[in-house]
């Protein structure tokens, strides 16, 4: 019969229990499909298990946790039979306990998983020695040890930084902040390029250590970028930097931070239409030359939507100052205006290449007319994020649509988790995938962010329940409990792929920064908006810290106004009342030393019940897109 499967194969399906009985039980799938999966004397169960956390057998206790309600991941084989197929269970990962909070909404559970990613890198770059980023490399194998290629690369380099910056921010952990400062200094000494006579600064590509000398590599090295500066790679340079400015108030890196924002404002920002180039020439600094190739007056996502994510958000968190407003309001201006395909019969995703004048371009390199799943999701995240401090029709409506439209072309409905590149344009109603069914790390971040926030403004069933499916997935496939940290990717089974970069724990596209944001704004929204819980943060600025109008900001995210205030602040483990709880700043006294601030942010009174529930919803509680 046509669509008969003749052959038997391996898979995952993931959903909510609706009945056991006997040597069976039944899940609703994500997207609302009834699947019976047949347990076997051989079926294992175990439960959702955090980074650090030793494996957690349930297969005794299995038919307990099987209740209705209940999230569940069933791996095993299917078999084609004269009923359709039959799912035979090898192993669940149970989600979350009968009558508890999920693992991941507990208090501490992301938190707890940065302090180990943390411990992770620290151990696999620099050992049990000192900290010293010479030996740094950019290229980490997936067991956690460095390859052979010497190069550094600086963008990488300030990921690694974010990440130890944002491990001290919600840990306290010294050790964390030490790796984080010297790897700022570092960029700085060995990585920055002060144009005197422009009064600008830029960061080099990186630096190849071979043989223990220092060559530096100005341009690009990377492939799609090649003898280029990637607007990319600038804005990236800034992740760590801007990270440990908010924790130190260290005026080296505010200066550095403001050199490489008039190097956007100047050189990539196109004062005529809008939005920043994508790339520049490395000599003389203008985004026409023809050596630039197809990179030649291009604008595209990265160059206009990375910079709020990457850094600008967290400068503006802490200077509050309104120039970096106003750029952000700019580049989210150009989101919408520009991005959303408006063409007849246009498809659901945003348009990503673009030439100077904003005509999308569906010819260039590997994009051509294709979309990144997690490229959407981000959009609608960080307008989010921009919506509680600039709200505008415009921002609601496109993340409003993004969010609604995506679960059912980019996520995968009978296993979990979230796809990677597609076709922009359907083919018989589906969208199909461009290279493979994969699942990588950091778009599972943009689609439980996304879906967050969104919760945590809105208090909404439908978009709470993504959130949480897209967690479990992640913390059910994507943490490597053998040797530490994070899959790049995963088969779409969740079974680990490693093949290839995507192998590596540390490469050009990866290192800490995306794993460090997730595990930080997962805490954040999950504590202060989605459960209405208090949080601390620790910072540590230093005696002469180039703070604006002498405050120490501590607000954690844009996030809702009027939600959340300071409840209590410590300094240096002593009681310190000179704060504005409602502007989340603290005054700091005059010192000769450091001091450390410990801040407890906390739900305002009269802010609204939080969105807690005790257990997923099944799709039957709610509307689907």
């Amino acid at each position: 019969m046509p669509g008969e499967v003749p052959f038997s194969f391996s898979d995952l399906t993931a959903g909510y229990v609706t009945g056991l009985r006997g040597g069976s039980f039944t899940l609703k799938t994500l997207d609302d499909r009834e699947v019976t999966l047949h347990l076997t004397a051989a079926t294992t169960a175990q439960l959702l298990r955090n980074l650090g956390e030793p494996y957690l057998d349930a297969t005794d206790r299995m038919r307990e946790y099987l209740t209705p309600g209940a999230l569940v991941f069933c791996y095993g084989p299917v078999y084609p039979g004269e009923e359709g197929l039959h799912f035979q269970a090898d192993r669940l990962v149970l989600a979350h306990r009968p009558e508890a909070p999920l693992p991941y909404e507990e208090p501490g559970w992301w938190t707890r998983q940065l302090d180990e990613l943390a411990r992770f890198y620290r151990r696999t770059q620099f050992g049990d020695g000192p900290v010293d980023f010479a030996t740094y490399r950019t290229r980490v194998h997936g067991s956690g040890h460095k390859t052979d290629q010497h190069v550094q690369e600086g963008m990488t380099i300030s990921r690694l930084v974010y990440g130890m910056a944002t491990a001290y921010l919600l840990t306290g952990d010294e050790a964390h902040l030490e790796v984080a400062e010297r790897g700022a200094q570092y960029l700085h000494d060995h990585m920055r390029f002060h144009d005197e006579g422009e009064d600008i600064v830029y960061w080099y590509h990186g630096i190849d250590r071979t043989d223990s000398r220092e060559r530096k590599l100005f341009a690009s090295e990377s492939g799609d970028d090649y003898r280029a500066i990637p607007a990319y790679e600038q804005i990236y340079a800034l992740v760590g930097l801007t990270q440990t400015y908010r924790v130190t108030g260290a005026p080296v890196l505010k200066k550095d931070i403001e050199g490489t924002v008039s190097l956007f404002e100047r050189f990539f920002h196109d004062p005529r239409m809008g939005g920043y180039y994508s790339h520049i020439d490395p000599v003389t600094l203008s985004p026409h030359h023809d050596g630039l190739g197809p990179n030649h007056a291009r604008k595209n996502w990265n160059s206009v939507g990375d910079h709020a994510p990457a850094y600008l958000i967290n400068l503006y968190l802490a200077t509050g100052e309104d120039r970096y407003l106003r750029m952000l309001e700019h580049t989210f201006d150009m989101i919408v205006t520009y991005l959303p395909d408006r063409a007849p019969g246009a498809g659901p995703f945003v348009n990503e290449r673009f030439h100077a004048d904003w005509t999308p371009d569906h010819t260039w390199g590997w994009q051509q007319n294709r979309a990144v799943v997690g490229h959407n999701l981000k959009i609608v995240w960080n307008l989010m994020r921009m919506q509680a401090v600039r709200p505008k029709r415009e921002y609601r409506e496109l993340a409003a649509t993004l969010a609604a439209t995506m679960p059912a072309v980019g996520r995968d409905g009978q296993r979990g988790g979230w796809y990677d590149v597609l076709e922009r344009d359907a083919e018989q109603g589906r969208h199909a995938f461009v290279w493979h069914d994969r699942k990588t790390w950091w778009q599972q971040e943009q689609a439980i962010l996304a879906y967050l926030i969104l919760a945590g403004h809105d208090g909404g069933e439908e978009p709470l329940r993504h959130a949480r499916e897209a967690s479990a997935f992640y913390n059910a496939f994507f943490l490597d409990h053998d040797a530490g940290g994070v899959h790049f990717t995963v088969l779409a089974s969740g079974i680990p792929y490693l093949v290839g970069d995507e192998r590596l724990k540390g490469s050009h596209a990866m290192a800490m920064y995306h794993k460090a944001e997730l595990c930080y704004l997962a805490e954040v929204y999950t504590r202060l908006l989605v459960r209405g819980e208090p949080l601390d943060l620790w910072f540590k600025p230093h005696a002469d810290a180039d703070l604006p109008d002498g405050l120490l900001r501590v607000a954690p995210d844009l996030l809702p106004p009027g939600r959340v205030v300071i409840e209590h602040v410590l300094l240096d483990g002593a009681p310190w009342h000179d704060f504005d709880a409602q502007e989340m700043s603290v005054r700091l006294p005059p010192r000769d030393d450091r001091v450390t601030v410990r801040v407890r942010l906390g739900p305002a009174k009269g802010a609204g019940e939080p969105v807690v529930r005790g257990r997923p919803p099944t799709p039957s509680e709610g509307i689907r897109p």
